[in-house]
């Protein structure tokens, strides 16, 4: 277990997100993103086979970048700095609170159609997004680093970048970005399921502990339905429901079975988890380090 590795990235993350003050900056997951571009661009064809090459390519490099550099580095504040790069919580804090301020940038959050979105629709979809993204940006890379130090942390991101960019049931991906697919869910079926709980637990609402499951999994993904319907217990509300995606009404499930009309204030009731959050987690991880350190 990476007790030390993993505190030490989480704290760095919540001082510094994504570096962005520092010029010409680009994060680790544009790099990958750009080697998913130039193989598509060279090697696609719509079959099962090359969507899967496409992801061991990634997923060697991205093992042998990270061997080359545990060879070279050993302190453990850079390799916390490099594995701070893998953790999103305060990008995705800062990002769904901007929208309380600047709600036309839910544009820059959510793949669905935002352009006639109501406020209350804007609020459903920034919550969501908040909710999701706990489990992809925060819990599920510390889990991996967590049990699998960079290698565990790295290769999630891979995984999880690869389903961003090719994993969709359409014409161009239904057969390439399946083996993407498929490896995403695999990735986060526990995160997805211990997020609901820890979101369920630090709001303290048994109901969302007992019942997030009955509505999660409703979802068309096995693992994304489950945080979006903690959250949605734990505050009282509704989400989920018809969403337009590319000018076509896709009839999503409801997530929870509480008020539709949604306001800011739910917005800033979801968005009160992240100091709870940050505080469990801290103290775990600093538990976790005292024990393999001293025991």
């Amino acid at each position: 277990m990476h007790f030390e590795l993993a505190l030490l990235a989480y704290i760095m993350d919540r001082l510094f997100g994504e570096f962005s003050f520092i010029p010409f900056y680009k994060h680790p997951v544009i790099f990958m993103g750009e080697f998913c571009t130039w193989f598509e661009k060279h090697f696609y064809k719509d079959s099962f086979v090359r969507g899967m090459l496409l992801n061991l390519s990634l997923l060697v490099l991205i093992a042998l970048v990270v061997y080359g550099i545990e060879c070279y580095v050993e302190n453990l504040f850079l390799l916390a700095l490099l594995a701070s790069t893998g953790l999103a919580s305060r990008s995705l804090y800062e990002s769904v609170k901007e929208i309380l301020h600047t709600p036309e940038a839910i544009c820059y959050l959510v793949s669905r159609d935002t352009e006639h979105l109501s406020q209350s629709e804007i609020h459903k979809a920034a919550i969501e997004t908040y909710a999701e993204n706990l489990s992809d940006g925060v819990i599920a890379p510390l889990l991996y680093l967590l049990l699998f130090g960079l290698y565990g942390l790295f290769l999630y991101k891979g995984i999880n970048t690869l389903d961003s960019m090719v994993g969709y049931k359409n014409a161009r991906y239904i057969h390439f970005g399946k083996f993407s697919a498929l490896l995403d869910d695999v990735a986060n079926f526990i995160p997805a399921r211990i997020t609901a709980l820890l979101i369920a637990m630090l709001f303290g609402s048994r109901r969302a502990f007992m019942h997030f499951y009955r509505f999660g999994k409703g979802h068309a993904s096995p693992n994304a339905g489950h945080p979006i319907s903690a959250m949605a217990l734990c505050l009282g509300i509704c989400l989920g429901g018809p969403t337009s995606y590319f000018g076509t009404l896709h009839a999503k499930p409801f997530f929870g079975d509480g008020r539709a009309e949604l306001e800011a204030l739910d917005l800033q009731k979801a968005l009160s988890l992240q100091p709870k959050l940050d505080a469990s987690l801290l103290i775990f991880l600093m538990l976790g380090a005292l024990c393999t350190r001293f025991i």
